[in-house]
């Protein structure tokens, strides 16, 4: 990926994994790269002459040789936002259950 790219995002987590992504969900091949033309592309002004320490991005790992990847996280993708709106219903009765368990007078001056 251009992690020269405004858009570009890199995360590192404590077992040692990082996750590079656009923040405009715009590399349908991410981590690896970005589109060749990708017309959202703005380079990064902020680290302009910045001396980068010891918390520069790891390097990308080595694209695995497979057809269809973009297909497949696009699956990936659908799995998770299909899931989103049933945990905010089990989110929103779980709320509705513990309000009409309170006290007359709680319910009357709760904070909204």
């Amino acid at each position: 990926m251009r992690q020269d790219c405004k858009y570009f995002e890199s995360r590192s987590y404590r077992n040692g994994e990082t996750v590079r992504k656009c923040d405009l969900d715009l590399a349908p091949e991410a981590p690896w790269r970005c589109p060749a033309d990708c017309a959202a592309y703005a380079p990064r002004l902020a680290d302009v002459n910045w001396a980068h320490g010891t918390a520069i991005t790891p390097p990308t790992p080595a694209e695995p040789i497979a057809e269809g990847l973009a297909e497949l996280l696009d699956a990936a993708e659908e799995i998770v936002n299909a899931a989103g709106p049933q945990i905010l219903a089990e989110v929103e009765a779980e709320r509705r259950r513990a309000e009409s368990g309170r006290s007359g007078w709680r319910r009357l001056f709760r904070r909204r």
